[in-house]
């Protein structure tokens, strides 16, 4: 008999995510000690060594990694230079960055600004045409960029979430061109998401009654509310929980991290800790789900193994049209 999972991908259209919490709440009969917890760790800048299949090993395709002057532009070079990805020496960014160089993935990187991208963009893909672009920049700059790639034809990997994502999803659709658009890049979150989705889908009001507590931990930059959160919160009020999203408790302040939450010190600039607890009507039973991510490796991993995806996409001929990371992870060969 076989199975097929088919997971539901309108979160897949959100922001992002997942962790944890502290309740001093006593029941008389508790499950927390069997709660299910997914867990999950990346440092940014450690390299994992895994044993790589020889199909991946040998792609060595040229990547783009725009917006490579932030945190997770960075991570991500330094995930596409383990993988054996080659970085080609330009970037886009903001117009105040334009005109550096900057030294990333054991290259000279140019930045440019939004005057010289079309032109610095065909260019590269005359060069490379096997090009796959990553795009970690700025919300304001996901609509522009997006059309950039449909115009020049250059197959893309948009991981910036904001922007107009109607427009960015329409405009793609339109000009016939491999993507893959996800704000969540983290496969085993998204493996999580799916999950939830799925349990939401057969079994609806399975927990009906139940009250949720929902508490949220980013670094203080993060002044929005977590999109993966959100798409968590959903799967709950299909379950039958009631909940508002303004009920979600937000931590940005660091000594509340670190003493309440327990994000250790060295990732308060960047982690993402989620907690979801339910409790019976009666206080007598509690969940609670859990996913801490410190550091930005696990959605640098994910962005890489997407470029991958999409570059086999691309030389295997596939359908031109959007992928998502659930597309990714029915793939297979997570590395």
């Amino acid at each position: 008999m076989g199975f097929v999972l088919k997971a539901p991908t309108n979160f897949l259209r959100q922001e992002n995510l997942v962790s944890f919490s502290r309740s001093s709440r006593r029941n008389c009969l508790t499950l927390r000690k069997q709660r299910l917890t997914v867990s999950m760790s990346s440092v940014a800048n450690t390299a994992t060594s895994i044993v790589k299949p020889e199909t991946e090993k040998n792609l060595g395709f040229p990547i783009m990694v725009n917006g490579c002057t932030g945190k997770m532009g960075k991570a991500i070079i330094q995930a596409a230079v383990s993988a054996g990805l080659e970085l080609v020496p330009a970037s886009f960014s903001s117009p105040e960055e334009a005109g550096q160089v900057v030294q990333a993935g054991g290259k000279e990187i140019q930045i440019y600004g939004p005057p010289e991208r079309e032109g610095v963009l065909a260019s590269l893909f005359d060069e490379h045409p096997n090009l796959i672009a990553v795009d970690f920049t700025v919300p304001a700059a996901v609509n522009g960029n997006a059309e950039l790639y449909c115009k020049v034809g250059v197959p893309f990997v948009m991981g910036t979430t904001g922007g107009d994502r109607e427009r960015l999803y329409k405009t793609v659709e339109d000009s016939n061109v491999y993507a893959v658009i996800s704000p969540q890049m983290g496969k085993q979150v998204v493996a999580f998401l799916a999950a939830m989705e799925i349990m939401a889908e057969q079994f609806p009001g399975a927990f009906s009654g139940y009250s949720l507590q929902v508490m949220e931990s980013h670094q203080a930059s993060k002044l929005d509310t977590s999109g993966t959160a959100k798409a968590v919160i959903s799967c709950f009020q299909k379950l039958g929980v009631s909940f508002d999203l303004d009920q979600i408790q937000q931590i940005r302040d660091p000594k509340q991290q670190i003493e309440l939450v327990g994000v250790p010190e060295e990732y308060l600039s960047g982690h993402a800790f989620h907690m979801y607890h339910l409790t019976s009507p009666d206080q007598t039973v509690s969940f609670e789900f859990q996913h801490n991510v410190c550091g930005r490796s696990i959605y640098a991993e994910g962005t890489v193994d997407a470029a991958i995806f999409l570059a086999k996409k691309v030389r295997t001929k596939a359908d031109k049209r959007i992928y998502n990371m659930i597309d990714v992870l029915q793939e297979g060969n997570m590395r």
